[in-house]
């Protein structure tokens, strides 16, 4: 049985954040649903693959950034997400930290990297699973296409529906998701305790400046968003207490859910034979073969699940992304304000859903015409979108926090960061340290590398030409950076 999301004395007072469509909303989400939220969303099996090519060092730094930026992270994002717990989670935050001219040019970046992310990386591993362990489509071809716009239309439609209902299939999307993990991973340590090794003792765990610059934007991609949930904040039975526990406990899953399966790929596999699209896929058909006669349909049979997987964590991104771009939108910050309506039954956003599929499907036709490098390469690219997009928004909306903390002391606020204002103020100092070395370096790599002395390849790293990469990256963010140009000065007029 559900309640109405109606305001409450204990929820902070709502006059500077949209409230047009509260009344459509009502409170769904368990601690336990918000668990399964953050971890079908957050936990990218598309990006583990892409860890795993840096190698041992790979290792090494996912440990470093778990503990350096995932901990001070997810302890700033508890504070603010239960002391603010409304419907549309960072907009509103940055719009009471900075106005709504500021909160909606940051929440288009944030929003973007969603349906970008589905039609990109998420879309492109699924259709390389598929292609070699289930049923061969090809590249360019009429199944390849059919594939990839059914995968994102089922994916829109998760979202469409109920969220009462559609919580349903992010649960067992995050369930299958650890189970998968857990099974290559096990799977993995029984194939090397019968044949070796060998990956782990060929490569080096020492930290080098070149392999963090590599490294560091998928890292921080793949450990940021536990904040996402909070767009259904309104939605939330008690999100002022379950809100930290739930980051708490999603940031740690998550964090096992890369360094197991990292290890476990680089055991079996040489580093230089690790490619970002199908690592953990191909690691799989290795190790499977322990199995026997078995090992084939248990390949099939995972590779489904995993293609299941991403689907429901674009649909879990989609569930919570559209909820707060429609926030904005119904609030004037996003073109027409009927973009921001809530189905009167369903409770859903579906017209903002409606433009996150659009944006996918153009996105993912645009690569597939366009990229034509290898399937690694087109993956890369298109995964590197996304995270440009993403890391550029954290660069306000992280310092809104502080801001928030500064400008509103009153706010109850039901849990802190220890250390009171000082650790606050370091933990996010520390958070946006990383975030903007990581958004430099997902936007012109090699920049840095040439500034530190290191030597560099375009080519060889990317296995494209640096024009196709930037037609995708920069040309993603010059064209939202124009929308946003645009939409700014018909705000202030």
């Amino acid at each position: 049985m559900t309640q109405s999301a109606t305001q409450s004395s204990d929820i902070p007072d709502r006059t500077d954040s949209p409230v047009v469509e509260i009344a459509h909303l009502h409170r769904n989400l368990r601690r336990f649903d918000i668990v399964a939220l953050g971890v079908a969303a957050v936990i990218g099996v598309d990006t583990i693959g892409q860890i795993a090519t840096g190698g041992g060092e790979a290792i090494t730094w996912t440990v470093v950034l778990a503990l350096l930026f995932l901990v001070p992270y997810a302890l700033i994002f508890a504070e603010t997400g239960a002391a603010f717990p409304q419907e549309g989670g960072p907009y509103v935050w940055v719009k009471l930290a900075y106005g709504r001219t500021v909160a909606a040019m940051t929440t288009m970046f944030y929003w973007v990297t969603n349906p970008v992310w589905l039609g990109g990386s998420l879309v492109f591993g699924a259709t390389a699973a598929w292609n070699s362990h289930v049923f061969h489509l090809g590249s360019g071809t009429f199944g390849d296409y059919a594939f990839k716009l059914v995968f994102i239309w089922l994916s829109i439609l998760t979202a469409i529906i109920s969220l009462s209902r559609g919580k349903w299939i992010t649960i067992i999307g995050a369930i299958a998701k650890v189970f998968v993990v857990l099974a290559v991973t096990v799977t993995a340590l029984v194939y090397g305790f019968q044949h070796g090794f060998d990956g782990l003792h060929s490569t080096g765990y020492r930290p080098t400046v070149a392999g963090f610059l590599a490294l560091a934007p998928v890292l921080l991609f793949a450990l940021s968003g536990f904040e996402a949930p909070n767009a259904a904040g309104d939605e939330m039975n008690n999100p002022k207490k379950d809100v930290p526990v739930s980051i708490g406990i999603s940031a740690g899953v998550a964090a096992c859910c890369y360094l197991l399966p990292v290890v476990a790929i680089l055991a079996v596999v040489p580093a230089d034979k690790v490619t970002g699209v199908a690592g953990f896929m191909d690691t799989a058909g290795l190790v499977f073969g322990a199995f026997g006669s078995w090992g084939g349909p248990l390949l099939t049979a995972t590779a489904v699940m995993f293609c299941f997987v991403l689907l429901t964590q674009g649909s879990a991104w989609m569930i919570v992304s559209d909820r707060m771009q429609a926030m904005a939108a119904a609030d004037g910050g996003f073109f027409g304000r009927s973009l921001g309506a809530f189905h009167p039954k369903l409770g859903t956003p579906v017209r903002m859903n409606m433009v996150s599929g659009i944006t996918a499907t153009v996105f993912t036709v645009a690569a597939t015409v366009f990229v034509n490098g290898s399937a690694a390469a087109d993956f890369t690219v298109v995964l590197t979108v996304a995270v440009t997009t993403l890391l550029l928004s954290y660069l306000v909306i992280v310092p809104a926090l502080g801001t928030l903390r500064k400008k509103q002391p009153e706010i109850v606020r039901p849990y802190r960061v220890p250390g009171g204002s000082i650790g606050f103020r370091v933990c996010m100092c520390v958070v946006y340290a990383w975030i903007v070395v990581g958004s430099w370096v997902a936007l012109f790599p090699g920049t840095l590398n040439s500034l530190l002395g290191q030597s560099y390849s375009f080519t060889d790293s990317w296995g494209l030409s640096q024009g196709t990469f930037e037609t995708f990256t920069l040309g993603t963010v010059v064209v939202l950076l124009a929308v946003v140009g645009v939409r700014t000065r018909r705000l202030r007029g």
